[in-house]
């Protein structure tokens, strides 16, 4: 009898018969010859080299039953790595040799996929997207990056300073944060982010029972392969990064200025606030270079009449959470800014902003952390003791309380938090008339907006117009709640609707004109 010690003394090469022979038909000495990578397969090559991975197969199974370990389960079919391997070249080919050569995870996908463990190779895929992802991050401006993930809390922010530490952040806030530069577009956001859901659900990153099949692995090479390794920057996203280069590097001249402020007028408003969120977090830390003052000093004026009453507020909001922390320094440089466009009605109740901001904060981490469904409910619950402990909700950070309960309650396209949901509930109902008509457009932010292509969100959206229905006691309010309720398309279509989007564009300048006075 055989034991598994004598196993593991002599195999592969004495106790199973023709061992030698299978592994010397493997080898990819003769492939390499005659089928440089990337190139299509004959298919007398694909049927010879399925053959061998059958054997192979059929000898490793040998090896786990006599070690008693399972062998149900384990690997996929001999079919399915065929056909990874039949459609994994024409993508590979997209690459060039030193971008292929710079690949390494890619290789061990290619590798686990060909052996057919196939929830390691959609592991592989994912590291090495994340990588080059990384990469074009840090190549674009890492300062601009990390102000835009941690700006509102300033000890982490403080921490987060190179390419080595975008390590710290997670994966699916890369992916929204290089979605809200528009590093990577609306549509690519929404395919990444499924495959790193799979990743989390179905690949060797986490125990699970999923299936995965070959034609499914090489589309998302394919996603992955154009959406992230030959991502581009688009042209206004490019000009964002050569500025933020030029403000940090030299003093700039009067006509580049003149240039930049020319340049402000083109940006789409979610790009003019992330503009805006950068060149605070560039002011405001100690040691910033007189060269570097001057120019964000040159430059905010010409900015802040084009940014949205969010990225007003948040200005304040930073202010606040610099004074909460005793950062004196930079509550002094925040000030300056805010004085210098006569912003006095952004200044916040510093102790309350900050605190009701920190909470915020703490759910939307948990919320879009992996166990969510555990830390979610205890980060629900401290904002609803916040919010009780302080009343109504200071107006500098209104509009971002509402859409950030309106953001969670929609769940995160997965599944309910249960123990979360009664305190979002009875944070909604506390709404008044002015929370009920932001939460009611709250469709136009472009996050809410993703999150609407989604099955379980779009009916937790139809909950929550339910709710405020009652809040709403404006004639114009009502009118385009019905409106929005008779829609004929999916709630995430409702902004594409000319009508729909000049409304809540004339909503948002009347909100912005009563601030303003």
């Amino acid at each position: 009898m055989i034991t598994v010690a004598d196993l593991a003394v002599h195999l592969p090469w004495q106790v199973l018969p023709n061992t030698e022979e299978v592994f010397h038909r493997m080898s990819l000495k003769n492939v390499r010859g005659n089928l440089p990578v990337p190139a299509q397969q004959s298919l007398s090559s694909v049927q010879a080299a399925r053959a061998d991975l059958e054997e192979f197969e059929d000898l490793m199974f040998r090896v786990l039953e006599a070690w008693g370990l399972p062998t149900g389960d384990i690997i996929v079919s001999a079919k399915q790595r065929e056909t990874l391997l039949r459609n994994a070249p024409a993508v590979l080919e997209e690459l060039t040799a030193g971008e292929r050569a710079d690949a390494p995870y890619l290789a061990k996908m290619i590798m686990a996929g060909s052996v057919g463990l196939f929830d390691a190779a959609l592991n592989y895929l994912w590291n090495e997207t994340i990588n080059r992802l990384r990469d074009h991050v840090a190549a674009f401006d890492i300062d601009y990056f990390f102000e835009l993930v941690e700006g509102t809390n300033p000890v982490r922010r403080k921490n987060l300073k190179s390419r080595d530490d975008l390590a710290e952040i997670k994966d699916i806030n890369l992916l929204k944060a290089a979605n809200k530069i528009k590093l990577i577009s609306d549509v690519a956001f929404k395919q990444l982010e499924h495959i790193n859901w799979m990743r989390n659900h179905a690949s060797a990153a986490h125990p699970n029972i999923e299936e995965l099949t070959g034609l499914k692995l090489a589309e998302w090479l394919e996603t992955c392969v154009k959406e992230v390794f030959q991502l581009k920057p688009r042209n206004a996203v490019a000009e964002i990064g050569k500025l933020l280069h030029n403000i940090k590097s030299k003093r700039l001249p009067e006509d580049e200025l003149k240039k930049a402020a020319a340049f402000f007028d083109a940006l789409p408003e979610d790009q003019a606030d992330n503009l805006a969120e950068a060149l605070f977090g560039i002011y405001t830390p100690e040691g910033t270079t007189p060269e570097i003052l001057d120019n964000i000093r040159s430059l905010w004026p010409e900015l802040w009449p084009l940014i949205s009453e969010d990225a007003r507020n948040l200005a304040g909001i930073k202010l606040a959470r610099f004074t909460a922390n005793a950062d004196l320094d930079r509550a002094t440089r925040a000030r300056e800014l805010l004085d210098l466009v006569d912003g006095s009605a952004y200044l916040p109740e510093p102790e309350r902003v900050a605190e009701i901001q920190q909470a915020l904060d703490d759910l939307k981490r948990a919320h879009e952390g992996w166990h969510n469904f555990h830390e979610e409910p205890p980060a629900a619950q401290r904002l609803k003791d916040v919010v009780g402990r302080h009343g109504d909700i200071p107006t500098q950070i209104n509009r971002r309380y509402v859409v950030q309960l309106v953001d969670v309650y929609l769940t995160n396209s997965h599944g309910v938090a249960r123990n979360a949901e009664p305190s979002y509930l009875n944070l909604i109902g506390r709404f008044d008339g002015a929370q009920a008509e932001i939460a009611l457009r709250s469709f136009a932010i472009p996050s809410i907006r993703l999150k609407l292509e989604d099955d379980l969100p779009r009916k937790k959206w139809a909950a929550l117009l339910e709710m405020i229905t009652p809040k709403l006691t404006s004639r114009t309010d009502r009118a385009f709640l019905a409106t929005v309720q008779n829609f004929n398309g999916t709630p995430d279509e409702l902004w594409l609707d000319t009508k729909i989007r000049q409304e809540v564009r004339r909503w948002l300048k009347a909100s912005k004109a009563s601030k303003a006075s």
